[in-house]
């Protein structure tokens, strides 16, 4: 199906991650703690690991405490992931929470689907309130699987009872995108707001003036 002959969205999914808050935690470490102590600790640590047993639903403190209990030299840098989270996950891309208003405020229906832990969002959501504006979220610590694992696309669709062409979803990876199209998704991936911008004022759900 050609982009031209898309029916419109009845829906639209957002990431959370670079989509919405900057997720860049080596560039965070690089303003903490310095490059060279954030190089030598990434490469003895895989901290995206870490990340990741969090987003299937692992305890945010639990899990990065005992990180640091495994890596004594780098102990304390390690425990930044939890205790200035508010630093690691920011700041949030301005643009993209005013698309997300302007949808609401439109009448579009608007969701996330994020890879995220249950105890790192709701210190995300004190921080930055916008993620509470959701009128679904789909959150992978919740639901026990991750992007892009096909499971959590279609649970998606059958808990929102839209037909999967209807869901146009913006990602920042490539794979996760692709793993939506592959169910008859609408797949942007996000490179900025200026592009998703202009996808949604394509696809008919905000005006020129609407998504500025």
């Amino acid at each position: 199906m050609s982009r031209q002959s898309l029916p419109r969205p009845e829906a639209v999914i957002f990431d959370i991650g670079n989509v919405l808050i900057e997720w860049q935690p080596e560039a965070r470490y690089d303003e903490i703690v310095g490059r060279e102590r954030r190089e030598a600790m990434f490469a003895a640590v895989d901290l995206h690991h870490m990340a990741d047993r969090i987003d299937l639903g692992e305890n945010f403190r639990d899990t990065v405490y005992a990180t640091a209990e495994r890596y004594p030299a780098f102990a304390d840098e390690i425990r930044i992931w939890h205790d200035r989270w508010s630093e690691i996950a920011a700041p949030p891309i301005a643009r993209s929470v005013r698309l997300l208003r302007a949808l609401r405020r439109a009448g579009v229906p608007v969701f996330a689907l994020s890879n995220y832990g249950r105890e790192s969002l709701a210190q995300s959501e004190r921080h930055h309130p916008f993620l509470a504006e959701f009128d679904r979220r789909y959150i992978s610590s919740h639901m026990g699987v991750t992007k892009p694992q096909a499971q959590i696309y279609e649970m998606v669709e059958e808990d929102c009872g839209i037909a999967p062409q209807r869901l146009l979803f913006t990602d920042d990876r490539a794979e996760n995108v692709a793993a939506a199209e592959a169910r008859g998704w609408q797949g942007h991936l996000f490179d900025g707001p200026d592009g998703w911008a202009a996808r949604l004022v394509r696809a008919g759900l905000l005006t020129e003036d609407d998504a500025a």
